[in-house]
């Protein structure tokens, strides 16, 4: 798909944890960004055309050995451009300034002191006492390049901004993106607004009408099948193609015996209000059969996504010429398949994305591929979609085989498929689900000794995962109730045969990532 919007912010990832942010807070503005590895060639830049650049912090010094590093000529495309952290350091390097080591690491909050209200601090009191934001840096910048003048200080920073007026160019040595910084938002603003001349026109709306365009237009008289599973992404893929086809997409549920409890059933009774074509394939036994033994969790998601491929174009040949196959692929799980570094330093690989064969006979039709969760939520309610569906937990699409750590069986998906349930009885009834990101279970590999009655027992260890987000590029461990944490945990090992002990995940993203595998 192309972008929705005519206008586009790119930023440049050096390697940041929180590159996703700065996407996250050009978007809350409503104006449309994309992230792109640093290393991306002037000519697709030049290409893409972007109203402003972004170069996002990053972990390096500048003066390491494989430091990420860009070539001058991007100063000299008069677009607009803001370094933040190391993109600033980076900056002022190239362009013959002076960078070096800071005395002390510099991490946490500080009080940054404007001495210049033009541009990015338009609006905000210049002088003391200052604003609180976040610094997190070993290098600092000693002398700015020739052109440039010093925006702002701090107590052990004496560039914390500055500019290149005539140029365009900026950087800030504290993080704008990330909550801590209390002017953040204000300066992400002005440099979109005041500098780059940017118009507020990313809505839902707008996404919807352009999105439905662009698929007639890709379409045209061709048909599409769409792999539905009854959750947010892949029922808004459905609508939003149906809105723009008709009765020319063909949508296939396919069980692969890796959901959760009664949820075929469940889904298939949901879709029924949706005026949608519906195709059943029960493949459970397919799907076991060929995860026998499997224990790797790369190779699960690879086995799970060609077989689903596979079906695809089974399906497709059944129900005539069919032309594209639709996904509801979201813009993390597009990021996290591609690093800043290639492809060989991807977190994992998505099912969605990494797990596809290199060969498939349908062509891809994505109109999710450039939103973040909570934007297609918002695509949905625009779509009338009701409020239990929208904000359902995201569930993956390789589903309780990444839930079960080690080799997936019929045993070990009951198992996992009771204790879930209970988890989501239970926050639902305490309507902590709603509070949440995502709750789940977790059925580990491991089995420990434990005590029923006078009996001793030597059982299955469950997990359970609850965390916080906004969009799952990073996400917070939840602080449930300690009365419902017992709760759900009593029940599991009462009412569940086969476990006898449930641990509670208290790890953030990063440097855990959400799902166990």
């Amino acid at each position: 798909m192309q972008t929705s919007s005519k206008q586009n912010v790119l930023v440049l990832d050096f390697g940041s944890q929180t590159t996703q942010l700065i996407a996250r807070r050009v978007r809350e503005a409503q104006v449309y960004c994309e992230i792109h590895p640093f290393n991306i060639s002037i000519q697709r830049i030049k290409a893409m055309a972007p109203k402003g650049i972004i170069l996002s912090g990053g972990p390096s010094s500048v003066y390491d050995e494989d430091a990420p590093k860009i070539g001058t000529e991007i100063f000299d495309l008069g677009i607009p451009i803001l370094g933040i952290c190391y993109g600033m350091q980076l900056t002022s390097l190239l362009l013959g300034g002076q960078v070096e080591r800071s005395d002390h690491r510099e991490y946490g909050h500080a009080r940054l002191i404007i001495d210049d209200t033009d541009e990015i601090f338009h609006g905000l009191l210049a002088g003391e006492p200052g604003h609180q934001v976040w610094m997190s840096h070993g290098d600092k910048v000693e002398k700015i390049p020739e052109g440039f003048i010093v925006l702002a200080h701090s107590a052990s920073c004496p560039v914390a901004a500055m500019a290149h007026a005539e140029k365009s160019i900026f950087g800030v040595q504290f993080h704008p993106e990330v909550a801590h910084t209390e002017i953040g938002m204000d300066v992400i603003r002005n440099f979109l607004f005041r500098v780059c001349k940017c118009t507020p026109d990313w809505t839902m709306e707008s996404f919807v009408s352009t999105t439905v365009e662009e698929i007639k237009r890709k379409v045209g008289n061709g048909r599409v099948i769409c792999a539905l599973s009854g959750g947010v992404d892949s029922t808004v893929t459905a609508l939003l193609i149906h809105k723009a086809i008709g009765k020319n997409l063909v949508c296939v549920f396919v069980n692969n015996g890796l959901l959760r409890k009664n949820e075929p059933e469940t889904v298939l009774a949901f879709l029924k209000q949706f005026d949608l074509n519906v195709v059943y394939v029960d493949a459970e036994e397919r799907f076991l059969q060929k995860l026998k033994g499997v224990e790797d969790p790369e190779k699960k998601r690879k086995i799970i996504g060609n077989e689903f491929i596979e079906i695809f174009e089974e399906e497709a040949s059944k129900t005539g010429h069919v032309d594209f196959l639709a996904q509801g692929t979201l813009y993390p799980d597009v990021i996290e398949s591609v690093s800043f570094k290639g492809p060989s330093a991807t977190i994992k690989s998505h099912h969605n994305v990494g797990g596809l064969p290199d060969v498939m006979k349908l062509d891809l039709i994505e109109p999710l591929r450039e939103l973040f969760k909570d934007e297609v939520r918002r695509v949905a309610k625009e779509l009338g979609m009701p409020y239990e569906l929208i904000n359902r937990h995201p569930f993956p699409g390789p589903g309780l085989a990444i839930r079960i750590l080690g080799e997936v069986t019929h045993e070990r998906l009951n198992i996992l498929r009771e204790a879930d349930h209970i988890v989501l009885e239970e926050m639902k009834a305490s309507d902590w689900y709603w509070k949440v990101w995502q709750s789940f279970a977790v059925l580990l590999p491991i089995k420990t000794v434990g005590v029923m009655g006078d009996e001793r027992t030597y059982d299955h260890v469950v997990a359970l995962r609850v965390v916080d987000s906004l969009d799952a590029m990073t996400a917070d461990w939840s602080k449930l109730p300690y009365d419902l944490l017992g709760r759900i945990s009593n029940r599991i090992i009462n009412e569940v045969r086969g476990v006898n002990r449930v641990c509670y995940d208290i790890s953030s993203k990063p440097p855990a990532t959400i799902e166990w595998e």
